[in-house]
């Protein structure tokens, strides 16, 4: 099976950057996994966008896939209740 590449933007580092040490640790180790599988379990199709979520309890990675180019993008990761306005 292909390894894909990982690149999280500017943005959604800075996002990443300002989270607890703990969930920090938690929400990079889902990105590090997105590297070997970039559709996991419990990963769904935000409807309207060629987007994908996955959740680390209270917080979502919202990203996006390149199959052709073999690299999944982190466009934005933040908590629940400010992600989707």
């Amino acid at each position: 099976m292909a390894s894909y590449k990982v690149l999280i933007q500017r943005s959604a580092a800075k996002e990443l950057e300002g989270l607890r040490p703990k969930v920090r640790r938690q929400v990079a180790a889902k990105v590090a996994g997105l590297a070997v599988t970039p559709r996991p379990q419990g990963v769904e199709k935000l409807s309207g966008q060629e987007k994908y979520r996955i959740r680390q309890g209270d917080h979502r990675v919202l990203y996006s896939i390149d199959d052709t180019a073999e690299t999944v993008t982190v466009v934005q990761i933040g908590h629940r209740r400010d992600m989707y306005r």
